[in-house]
């Protein structure tokens, strides 16, 4: 919770403002796009593109080569995004579910804590239908929807993500094989 993801990167416009940079700059060599994690408001996601945009026009002064309309998406990983996701989806174009965050901030449970882990869940209905919200959500503007996270790498959950929608699932390596099968 707090100050990270798209929170520092906004307090932090020097290295926001670098790291912008320097994937424009190495996108021109192959495929590149900027997702921006933890969104919690259309507010936050505005301010970034703008940071962005003006990241551009600074390397077009320069005339430093970089890759131009490169894919802007963002990390749904906050209850809040989701609900908001019709006001995104004009803005957007792809989305990912972090399942670890949303699961954490969705059911209040801090991941880390032992005290509380057994109450960390990706079957909980609560996270079920944030997926599933969220997948529908973007059907209407056929904005891509990918998943990552612990629950992508495992088996148990394949075929429910499947059934869900989801074509896309970001895993571990070692995970790739079993989940294709």
């Amino acid at each position: 919770l707090g100050l990270r993801s798209i929170r520092l990167s906004l307090r932090n416009m020097p290295l926001f403002k670098t790291q912008l940079r320097a994937i424009l700059r190495a996108g021109i060599h192959g495929d590149a796009r900027i997702m921006f994690p933890l969104v919690s408001t259309v507010r936050e996601f505005r301010q970034a593109k703008m940071i962005l945009a003006d990241v551009c026009d600074d390397l077009h002064e320069s005339g430093i080569e970089y890759k131009r309309d490169v894919p802007i998406g963002m990390m749904v990983e906050v209850p809040s995004a989701v609900m908001m996701l019709d006001h995104f989806v004009d803005e957007v174009d792809f989305l990912s579910i972090g399942t670890n965050d949303l699961i954490q901030y969705a059911l209040a449970v801090d991941r880390g804590n032992k005290d509380v882990a057994d109450l960390y869940s990706s079957a909980d209905p609560a996270v079920l239908k944030l997926i599933d919200m969220t997948v529908r959500a973007a059907e209407p503007k056929t904005v891509p929807v990918s998943l990552c996270g612990q629950m992508s790498g495992s088996p148990t959950y394949t075929m429910l993500l499947l059934g869900m929608g989801l074509r896309s699932l970001s895993v571990a390596p070692s995970a790739v094989r079993e989940i294709k099968q």
